[in-house]
Formats: C-alpha cells, sequence, structure tokens
C-alpha cells in the first residue's frame, strides 16, 4: 500500500509506515502546503494512494462525492505523532488492509477503530 501524508501529520509518519512495510510520502515533498485538501484527493486518487489525515474535511469530501477513491484513514487523537500513536495506527491498517484496498474510511483512535467501506451513502 502507498501513502499520502496530510500536511497536518508529521513528516515523521513517512518513516513509520516505510518501517512497517508500505510506501509513503509526506504532502510537504509532492505539492503546494497550503493545497487544498480536494487537492491532495485528486493526487491520492491518480497515484493509488491511501491518504492518511488528522482533519475531518476528508471524510466530509468523501460523504458530498460519494467517492470510492481513495482510502482514508484518519487518526482521532489529541497527540497524533507516531511514536504516541503509531503502532496502534500501524496494527489497524493490518487488520483493514483487504478494506482499505478496495476504498474505505478507517477512522482510528487510542481504544478502537471504525471502519465504513466506500462511497459513503
Amino acid at each position: 500500500m502507498n501513502f499520502l501524508i496530510d500536511m497536518n501529520l508529521t513528516p515523521r509518519w513517512v518513516a513509520k509506515l516505510i518501517e512497517a512495510g508500505w510506501t509513503a510520502s509526506h504532502w510537504s515533498s509532492l505539492g503546494e502546503m497550503n493545497a487544498p485538501d480536494d487537492e491532495l484527493m485528486v493526487y491520492a486518487i491518480a497515484h493509488d494512494m491511501i491518504v492518511l489525515t488528522h482533519d475531518l474535511d476528508f471524510s466530509a469530501i468523501l460523504a458530498t462525492t460519494r467517492g470510492s477513491r481513495p482510502s482514508v484513514v484518519q487518526i482521532r487523537a489529541d497527540n497524533v505523532s507516531p511514536e504516541a500513536i503509531g503502532e496502534v495506527v500501524v496494527a489497524a491498517i493490518h487488520q483493514m488492509q483487504t478494506d482499505l484496498k478496495a476504498g474505505a474510511l478507517l477512522t482510528i483512535d487510542t481504544q478502537k477503530s471504525r471502519l465504513r467501506l466506500l462511497p459513503l451513502i
């Protein structure tokens, strides 16, 4: 799997995801730092990437467009650093990887994960 890490998360997530066996790029190395979220979504679709974010706007975009791509992983925690929640995120992604490859919204917090298949209806 290939991840696109949103600007609201530290670039240290790249190393964490690569360590888990995936590929990853932080948006800061790919596009404009102030690009709108829908631009990241278009890029992720074009490059078969899964968006990793702390931003609720991505799920709203999926809901309003009824999009089936890209998959989005949302981290919902106060401390979103890979050092604090990285193992929880990696474990949830491993567990849900088949659905993420097909198209899904995965929301992860410190206590649980919730998965919704795309498109959101």
